[in-house]
């Protein structure tokens, strides 16, 4: 405890030191130590020096020994004795204050104090004056004037009373100004005083020194996009963009192709630029502030290039000129034009605006390298596509699940499955997921392929990704069961698109059209048709185009124009595909004027004709006989514009083979040397059914060693003309070979394979050979058609078998398949050869009661059948000859020669004087059948001749298909 005397100097001002708590630890609130106010004013020091100086005493002797003063002066002896020794502990306690923690033995009911030092001299220097205390109420000095004007506040409550308010909330922080260095770009350079010709590739050729270069953008100018503003932006990668800037910025002031170039590293000015300008954006809400003239122009322009794209993209003119009004496109005009040139196909015309951008300076992103490879893709020119991808690799963009789905159906029209399924399985190891539209693209490419096994493990996979199939999955399914011509599957696919909840469409319903039309019950295909149209679905021109077609290759013109004109009703117009096929049934007529004329009519209506239009006419006048014609059309071909090409020739040799001029039919391949094309696979396949028509089985194993030499592809339809000429020869055990060589090449036996071999033993009357391949027929899962059970039949009557030929019929109805006209006509042949005439009437009687009109080779089978089994005619076979030839005379039908030539030596066997049946067959005969050079020709006629006409060749005409079908 210190005390001081009124003699004493006034203390020094007291040093505050600062108390922290240390029952903070505890949960205890803290407590404020406060120092005590100063107690003596500023004019006390001046007045205590003036009294000591007045009341000064006299200097005389020691003043503590006088007598008078002696207890007082004893007393402050003491007094400076004890403060003597009082200094040496108060020091050591200073010092020891001033360099360690001190808990002080102060104590309250709830606090114990802590006072902690950490700087000594603090203890010595003064400190401030303390603040003055805070007003009662901290709004009073504001409201001074106001609580003059208004009554005073009322007197505080009780202490019970009062609550402690809640804490006002904190005043929110001021957003901390922004700084240039935070949007400063670490490896971006700045590149000023360019040339203004200096290209972007010479850019990164002189900077490319200093590091690896991501991007250079050249500024172009507004006025002349052609050439820079002087100015680009240089952006650095690798691991240290900041030292690979920071080593270009040192070449400030480098001479560049006469220039000295300014260098500088990114300052974050324009970052910090697009910042502000994005607030400024959101504090002002939708308001925007006003553009300049020239780029409220180009948005204008841009507005236009869009509304022309979605509203007339059929002419590509007013789109072309739509996009050239724009003054300096960006990267989305000429995205939106790649991808317009790549929907038609013009793969030239998308690389060129491709280019033409490059040029600018616009770097291509994913989606404008992926539009151009769609471009590519549409044209059918895979390497090309092949050839963006790389160059799209190079420049560091990965592909996507749209570029791999525009390659995966690329490769399906082009019918390679396994290139498509080779970038689908790279697909799933490079993507996490894939969607429901590349599924459908390679589902499609192994449906377009045949190959329905690895379709149908491919929708088993989506299903078990969980993807739900679109609708185009079924209809590509639908179109693959169409190709191997499976009409159940095809019918379960379309049930269960139904009950999935699609509404079947155009598409669903012209794939069971196509279906039907491809296995030959047209009629069917009717029945879809009118079952489409009561479900409120109209047909378009595909619809009415492939059951046309149905009635063309069944040689039904009739019905076929029938369809035409129910077209024309409905307000269609026939667009190219409908003309080409009227052009191929006059063409088939042999009403090539006709054909001529259609052609005509296309041209006054602008449209172009291509390969399909030109081959049916030249080989309808090759098949006339008009080589001349033929020719001349094959000259206007390429006047037209259009290239010939190999598909041309194989109509032109396909004509001469039909007309049976095989070797003229060589000497075009002389011509296609000329003009280099390079016969295919088809070609030589046309020239060894050409060989095998006239029985030269060895020329057409010749040109089937050809194809084998040149590296063509092998296909059903090489083995099958095969087949046909060592069936037609006779020649079974080869053609057996030829069997297992289809085997070992892995090429499975379709229907006409089957038919073939059925109709080639058929012809040696070996029964048990034809059933066998029927039961290996229907083990293998092909399903035998009106031909197979009718060249069986022929085979059971070759042989005598009439029972198992009238069992087959039934198996006929069994299956659903009604004989046909050659069916009736084979049997009536066999009911002949067994001296069955009655029942060879019959059979021709039940022919016309199902509705079948008998042909001229009916006729001629029945008449010749009964004529040459019979010298004396009983009276119904005598009276059914007379009913049958009245019939041909009321048709208006004829024989030729030579048959005349042969009845009328069988009718000399039972009429030599003549009579009712001689006058009725002379009245179908010519008129000059009795001259002398005929009789003298009859003569050399063997007797064996006279089955030739009954002995048809079933595979010749129903199996001749056309080139454009393989």
């Amino acid at each position: 405890m210190m005390s001081t005397s009124s003699e004493a100097a006034p203390a020094p001002a007291a040093t505050v030191i600062p108390i922290d708590d240390v029952a903070r630890h505890h949960g205890k609130a803290p407590a404020v130590a406060t120092a005590p106010p100063p107690a003596a004013s500023s004019a006390a020091p001046a007045a205590a020096a003036a009294a000591a100086t007045t009341a000064a005493p006299r200097k005389t002797g020691l003043p503590f020994f006088r007598r008078a003063d002696r207890g007082s002066r004893c007393v402050a002896l003491v007094d400076l004795v004890l403060r003597i020794a009082a200094f040496g502990p108060t020091l050591a306690a200073a010092i020891a204050t001033a360099t360690s923690d001190e808990t002080l033995s102060v104590f309250t009911q709830f606090f114990q104090f802590r006072a902690r030092f950490d700087d000594f001299p603090a203890l010595l220097s003064p400190s401030p004056p303390p603040p003055p205390p805070p007003p009662t109420n901290p709004l009073a000095s504001k409201l001074w004037l106001s609580s003059k004007l208004s009554p005073p506040p009322p007197p505080p409550p009780s202490r019970q009373a009062i609550q402690e308010p809640p804490p006002p909330p904190e005043p929110e922080q001021e957003a901390a100004p922004l700084r240039q260095e935070d949007f400063r770009h670490k490896g971006k350079v700045f590149v000023g005083n360019l040339p203004l010709w200096a290209r972007k590739p010479e850019i990164a050729e002189f900077f490319r020194q200093f590091g690896p270069l991501e991007k250079v953008e050249l500024v172009r100018g507004h006025d002349d996009p052609e050439r820079n503003v002087g100015f680009c932006f240089l952006y650095y990668g690798g691991d240290d963009p900041e030292a690979a800037a920071e080593r270009a910025v040192e070449v400030d002031g480098v001479e560049f192709r006469g220039k000295s170039l300014t260098v500088r590293l990114d300052d974050g000015r324009k970052g910090r630029a697009r910042a502000e300008d994005r607030a400024r954006w959101v504090e002002a809400g939708e308001r925007r502030e006003a553009r300049l003239p020239w780029h409220k122009g180009r948005e204008e322009a841009c507005r236009e290039f869009r509304r022309v794209l979605e509203s007339r993209p059929e002419n590509w003119q007013a789109v072309v000129s739509a996009f050239e009004r724009i003054p300096k496109p960006s990267r989305r005009e000429f995205g939106l034009m790649v991808v317009y040139y790549a929907k038609r196909g013009d793969k030239h015309h998308a690389r060129a605006t491709f280019e033409n951008m490059r040029a600018r300076g616009i770097e291509p992103n994913a989606f404008v390298f992926t539009s151009l490879v769609h471009a590519y893709a549409v044209a059918r020119d895979m390497c090309g596509a092949l050839s963006c991808i790389e160059e799209m690799k190079s420049e560091g963009l990965e592909l996507t699940v749209v570029t791999y789905s525009i390659l995966i159906a690329g490769y399906a029209k082009i019918n390679d499955a396994q290139s498509a399924d080779n970038l689908f399985k790279e697909a799933k190891t490079k993507l996490d997921t894939l969607n429901g539209i590349i599924y459908s693209n390679i589902i499609h490419a192994h449906c377009q392929s045949g190959n329905m096994d690895r379709a149908e493990e491919l929708v088993r996979e989506m299903e078990a990704d969980g993807i739900d199939a679109p609708i185009d999955v079924y209809h590509s399914m639908m179109h693959g069961y169409t190709i191997v011509q499976d009409e159940k599957k095809c019918l379960i696919v379309f049930e269960r698109l139904k009950e999935c909840g699609f509404k079947p469409s155009i598409i669903s319903y012209g794939c069971l059209i196509n279906l039907y039309v491809k296995i030959g019950k047209v009629s069917k295909a009717l029945t879809i048709s009118k079952e489409m149209e009561s479900c409120g679905v109209k047909h378009n021109n595909k619809t009415y185009s492939m059951l046309i077609n149905g009635f063309i290759h069944l040689h039904d013109f009739a019905n076929a124009f029938s369809i035409f004109e129910d077209m024309l009703k409905s307000g269609l117009q026939p667009d190219r595909a409908i003309y080409n096929l009227l052009i191929e049934a006059f063409c088939k007529m042999g009403n090539m004027d006709r054909a001529i004329r259609i052609f005509e009519k296309m041209q006054k209506e602008r449209m172009q004709a291509s390969n399909r239009t030109f081959r049916p006419i030249i080989e309808g006048f090759a098949v006339a006989g008009d080589m001349k014609r033929a020719l001349d059309t094959l000259d206007l071909m390429r006047r037209s514009g259009c290239a010939p090409t190999v598909m041309t020739y194989n109509a032109l040799i396909h004509g001469l083979i039909r007309k049976h001029q095989v070797e003229r039919a060589v000497s075009v391949l002389d011509k296609m040397s000329i003009v280099g094309i390079a016969p295919n696979e088809h070609t030589y396949t046309i020239i060894m059914r050409g060989y095998a028509a006239v029985g030269d089985i060895g020329k057409a194993f010749e040109y089937f060693t050809k194809i084998k030499e040149n590296g063509l592809k092998l296909d059903v339809y090489i083995y099958e003309t095969l087949l046909r000429a060592c069936c037609k020869s006779g020649r079974m055990q080869s053609a057996l070979a030829v069997t297992r060589e289809m085997s070992f090449q892995k090429i499975p036996r379709n229907t006409f394979i089957y038919n073939i071999l059925i109709d080639g033993w058929a012809r040696r009357g070996d029964v048990w050979e034809a059933a066998d391949l029927m039961k290996q027929m229907k083990e293998d899962g092909v399903p035998p058609n009106i031909h197979t059970y009718t060249s069986y039949i022929n085979a059971c009557c070759k042989a005598g078998d009439m029972q198992r030929a009238e069992n087959v019929i039934q198996e006929m109805a069994d299956v659903g398949l009604k004989p046909n006209v050659k069916t009736y006509t084979t049997l009536i042949k066999g009911w002949a050869r067994v001296s069955l005439p009655d029942r060879a009437l019959k059979c021709f009687e039940e022919m016309k009661m199902a509705g079948l009109r008998p042909d001229e080779a009916a006729y001629h089978c029945l008449v010749t059948s009964l004529l040459s089994r019979a010298t004396v005619m009983e009276g119904s076979t005598y009276t059914g000859i007379l009913s049958v030839c009245r019939e041909m005379y009321e048709n208006d039908l004829t024989v030729d020669l030579r048959t005349a030539v042969h009845w009328s030596k069988w009718l000399h066997k039972i009429e030599r004087t003549g009579g009712a049946l001689t006058e009725a067959l002379q009245r179908i005969f010519p008129p000059d059948w009795n001259s002398s050079e005929n009789l003298e020709a009859s003569n050399s006629v063997s007797d064996g001749d006279s089955e030739s006409c009954s002995d048809s060749d079933f595979s010749d005409n129903d199996e001749d298909h056309d080139i454009g079908d393989h």
